[in-house]
C-alpha cells in the first residue's frame, strides 16, 4: 500500500502520511507534557503551567491543515498549539524552567511561548485576548492578499467574555479568514461550563454571526483535521470565518500548581481518559488499519524520547537571563531624528496638522492604516481623518463597530503581523474599555517574548473638557499610561508638535498612546511645514525662555501657560515655559537643566492633581534636582471632581491662565 493511499478512520479518509504525522504530533505533545509535570513535581519547572494531556487530538488535527506562513493564536494552555506549528522543544523547555535560551529569554514562561517566524502569535494568560489578536492578524493577512489564514484558539470559559462577540463579529463583518478554534475542555478552573453558558454548545453563537458553527468530537483526530481543512480552504477563499467547538477533555486539574479539589465526577474522568483518549484511539485506528508498523511505532517513540531528554539538558544547561536582558526587554529602540523647527509662514489648524501627518504617512508606507468609529467618509468627529477614505480606500480606512476592546486588539494583532495600524479612539474616555488590550497586550508583547518582537501600533484620540460634554467624554488619563512600563506616551501642544511627533509615532515599534486635546482642536493655528518632518521621541522644548521660574505644563496647559508668562513678564518677571512633549519616555535632562536656572518650579496639567503625571516629575525633581531648588514644588492639576457638564463649573474644574499667575505669584520670591 502506498504512502498516499487513503486509510479509513472511523469512517473518514485520510493519507498514510498524513496519519503518522498527527500520531507523531500528538504523541511529540502528550511525552512533552507528561515530562513537564513531573519537571514541575520535582521543582524544576516553576511558577505555574497548564497540561494539554487529553487535547491534543485539537491542535494536531488544526494545524496539521495549515501552511508555515499562517497565523496561530494561542491561550494559557498552549504548549500543543505551540508544538503542532513546528515549535522547538530545547527552547520551549528552556523556557519552563526559565532560562535565557528559551523561547522569551525567561520573560515568558509558560503562559507566553511564541515564535513569529513560525506564525506563533503566542500564548496568553489572560482568557479570550487571542481571539482579537488573531483577528489583527487576519486582516493583516487579507490587506497583504497572499492567502494566510489566522487561528485563534481558545477554550469554553472565553466565549463568555465580551471579546468573543466582538471579535466574531468584526471577523464576521470584514470577511477576514480567521477561524475560531474552541476547546471546550468542559471546566473553568473549576466550573462547568453548563452552569456558565446559556446555550447548549458554544458553536450555535456562530449563527448570531452569521458566520458557519459547529460542533465536532474535539478527540478525533480524522475529524478534527477534515472540518478544520474545511474552514481553512473557505477563509483562504475569501469566505470570512468559521467557529468550531472541539469537545474534548482535560486530564488533570486546570493548571500544573492548582491545590484545590477537583470536583470533577469520578465516573466522568474515567470515561474520558480511559475511552475516549484521543491518543489510544489513533492508536487503535492505527493498528487496525495497519496503517503504521510496530517497528516503525516504535522508532518514533524512540525518536521522541530522545528528543525530549534532549529538551530537558538544554534547558537545565542553559543559564539565567540577567536585570540588563530584562531592562532591555521593555521597549524597542527609538529613532534618532533632527526635527527642523517650526519654520516658515503656512499655518494649520491642530486637526489640519494630524491628518497632513496621516495622509504623508500613509503616502510613504503601504503597512501603514487607519481605523476606527466614523473614521472613513465621515472623517472623524473632530476632522482628523477627513478625506483620507477617498485617497487610500476602505481598505486602509476602516470604519469599526463600536467595539473598542476587539478594534483595538485587532490593532494590537496587525502590529504584531508586521503592519503599522493606527487606531482611533473617538473619545478617549472610552479607552477604558480596552485596557487589557493594550496593558496586558501591547505594553507587554515585547516583554514577554524576550525583547525580540516589535509592537508598531499608535493608539490615539480626543481627551479631555473644554468643550462640555460632561463626565464621561471629558477625562484626562495619560497618568493610567504613563505608569505602565512598554507603552509611549505623547501629548502635543502645538500644530507643529502634532504633525512631527505623530509622524515618528507611527514609525516608532513600540506601541504608542498618542493624546489629542480637544482644547486645542479648537486652538490658533501654527506654523507647520509641508514637507514630511519627524520629532524625536523623548524630547522637550522649551517653549519660552526665562530666569525666574519654570514652568512644565503638558497638552492644553502650554498655551495657558504662555499668556500667564506673557502676563507676568509685564512686570518684568521671566518664565520658562517647558512643554515635555512626550511624558514618556520623559526628558528629565531638561526639566532639571531649566530648574538648575530658575531654582522654581510649577507643573500644570489639565487632569486631576492628585495621582497626577506632575507628582512624577515633582518626585523625580526632588529627587535629582533638590539642592537646586530655592521654594517646595507647586503643582496644579483639575479640581478633584468628575468634569461637570455646567460651563461655568467646567471652567472652574480646568486649571486656568488665572489660577497659573496666582500660584506663580505665591512661588516667586
Amino acid at each position: 500500500m502506498t504512502t498516499m493511499q487513503p486509510i479509513d478512520l472511523g469512517n473518514k479518509q485520510l493519507p498514510r502520511k498524513l496519519v503518522e504525522t498527527l500520531y507523531t504530533t500528538m504523541r511529540r505533545i502528550r511525552t512533552f507534557d507528561q515530562r513537564a509535570q513531573e519537571l514541575f513535581d520535582e521543582g524544576v519547572v516553576k511558577g505555574t503551567a497548564h497540561s494539554y494531556v487529553g487535547e491534543e487530538a485539537v491542535a494536531a488535527g488544526v494545524c496539521a491543515a495549515l501552511r508555515d506562513d499562517d497565523y496561530l493564536a494561542s491561550n494559557h494552555r498552549g504548549h500543543g498549539h505551540c508544538i503542532a506549528k513546528g515549535a522547538n522543544l530545547d527552547r520551549m523547555m528552556a523556557e519552563l524552567m526559565g532560562r535565557d535560551t528559551g523561547y522569551c529569554r525567561g520573560l515568558g514562561g509558560s503562559m507566553h511561548i511564541a515564535d513569529l517566524d513560525l506564525g506563533i502569535l503566542g500564548a496568553n494568560g489572560i482568557v479570550g485576548a487571542s481571539m482579537p489578536l488573531a483577528v489583527g492578524a487576519g486582516l493583516a493577512a487579507k490587506l497583504r492578499g497572499k492567502g494566510q489564514v489566522s487561528i485563534a484558539f481558545f477554550g469554553d470559559g472565553a466565549n463568555n467574555q465580551g471579546t468573543f462577540h466582538e471579535s466574531l463579529n468584526l471577523a464576521s463583518v470584514w470577511k477576514l479568514p480567521v477561524i475560531f478554534i474552541c476547546e471546550n475542555n468542559q471546566y473553568a478552573l473549576s466550573t462547568s461550563y453548563r452552569n456558565t453558558t446559556s446555550v447548549e454548545q458554544v458553536a450555535t453563537r456562530a449563527a448570531g454571526y452569521s458566520i458557519p458553527g459547529v460542533t465536532i468530537d474535539g478527540n478525533d483526530v480524522a475529524e478534527v483535521h477534515l472540518v478544520a481543512a474545511e474552514a481553512i480552504e473557505r477563509a483562504r477563499a475569501g469566505e470570512g470565518p468559521t467557529l468550531i467547538e472541539a469537545m474534548t477533555y482535560r486530564w488533570g486539574q486546570h493548571s500544573m500548581r492548582v491545590n484545590i479539589r477537583d470536583p470533577r465526577p469520578e465516573a466522568e474522568r474515567e470515561d474520558w481518559t480511559t475511552n475516549r483518549d484521543p491518543l489510544a484511539r489513533l492508536e487503535d485506528a492505527i493498528t487496525s488499519n495497519s496503517v503504521i508498523s510496530k517497528k516503525r511505532m516504535k522508532e518514533i517513540n524512540d525518536t521522541l524520547a530522545e528528543e525530549l531528554a534532549g529538551a530537558e539538558s538544554y534547558g537545565k544547561a542553559g543559564p539565567e537571563p540577567v536585570v540588563e536582558v530584562m531592562q532591555a526587554a521593555v521597549y524597542a529602540p527609538h529613532a534618532n531624528v533632527v526635527e527642523p523647527g517650526p519654520e516658515g509662514s503656512r499655518e494649520l489648524s491642530f486637526p489640519e496638522a494630524l491628518n497632513e501627518a496621516l495622509t504623508q504617512e500613509m503616502e510613504r508606507d503601504e503597512s501603514v492604516f487607519l481605523m476606527g468609529e466614523d473614521v472613513g467618509e465621515t472623517g472623524g468627529i473632530f476632522t482628523v481623518s477627513k478625506g483620507l477614505y477617498e485617497r487610500f480606500g476602505a481598505d486602509r480606512v476602516r470604519d469599526t463597530p463600536i467595539s473598542e476592546a476587539s478594534f483595538v486588539g485587532c490593532g494590537v494583532g496587525a502590529a504584531i503581523a508586521g503592519m503599522r495600524p493606527i487606531v482611533e479612539i473617538q473619545i478617549f474616555d472610552f479607552v477604558a474599555l480596552t485596557m487589557d488590550m493594550l496593558v496586558n497586550q501591547a505594553a507587554k508583547f515585547r516583554f514577554m517574548l524576550g525583547g525580540r518582537p516589535t509592537v508598531p501600533l499608535v493608539v490615539r484620540g480626543p481627551q479631555g473638557g473644554g468643550i462640555r460634554l460632561a463626565a464621561q467624554h471629558s477625562q484626562s488619563l495619560e497618568a493610567w499610561f504613563t505608569h505602565v512600563p512598554g507603552l509611549v506616551v505623547v501629548a502635543p501642544s502645538t500644530p507643529y508638535d502634532a504633525k512631527g511627533l505623530l509622524m515618528s509615532a507611527i514609525r516608532d515599534d513600540n506601541p504608542v498612546i498618542f493624546l489629542e486635546s480637544k482644547l486645542l482642536y479648537l486652538g490658533a493655528s501654527g506654523p507647520v511645514p509641508e514637507q514630511p518632518y519627524a520629532i524625536p521621541l523623548g524630547k522637550a522644548d522649551i517653549k519660552r525662555k526665562g530666569t525666574d521660574a519654570t514652568v512644565v505644563a503638558t497638552s492644553s496647559m502650554v498655551p495657558r501657560a504662555l499668556a500667564a508668562a506673557e502676563m507676568l513678564a509685564r512686570e518684568g518677571i521671566e518664565i520658562e515655559i517647558v512643554d515635555p512633549r512626550t511624558l514618556k519616555p520623559l526628558d528629565e535632562e531638561t526639566i532639571l537643566a531649566s530648574v538648575a536656572k530658575t531654582n522654581r518650579l510649577l507643573i500644570v496639567h489639565e487632569a486631576w492633581r492628585s495621582g497626577g503625571f506632575g507628582a512624577e516629575v515633582a518626585a523625580m525633581v526632588a529627587e535629582k534636582g533638590f539642592d537646586d531648588l530655592d521654594a517646595p514644588i507647586a503643582r496644579i492639576g483639575a479640581l478633584d471632581t468628575p468634569m461637570p457638564y455646567n460651563d461655568e463649573l467646567e471652567r472652574a474644574v480646568i486649571p486656568s491662565q488665572d489660577r497659573i499667575i496666582e500660584e506663580l505669584r505665591t512661588l516667586l520670591p
